[in-house]
């Protein structure tokens, strides 16, 4: 049973949305980097939709390296995370001032 190509990209959509809303409203870094993950995935759905909807491989391909960049940046974004709080015992994203003056 062949799932139409709408239905993906309304639930990737949706995805996206609750990812927009979780960075927008949330204080605490881990959760707005989960967030940040989730805008990530549903954009990795809808190329995976469209990929499989036109029979093409880019899609495919573009996702891997997308997929890619988004374990380099969630290491990346967690050893910020670990080193400010070390520093400031706290991962409120308000608490973080350090690069001020």
């Amino acid at each position: 049973m062949d799932i139409p190509l709408p239905y993906y990209l309304c639930l990737s959509a949706a995805l996206f949305v609750v990812g927009v809303a979780g960075v927008l409203t949330r204080r605490n870094a881990i959760v707005v980097f989960m967030c940040i993950e989730l805008m990530l995935n549903s954009v990795n759905l809808a190329l995976i939709a469209f990929s499989s909807f036109l029979g093409s491989i880019t899609g495919q391909a573009l996702v891997f390296f997308a997929m890619a960049v988004a374990a380099a940046e969630a290491a990346v974004g967690l050893a910020i995370v670990i080193a400010i709080y070390r520093n400031k015992q706290t991962v409120d994203i308000d608490a973080m001032n350090i690069l001020k003056w």
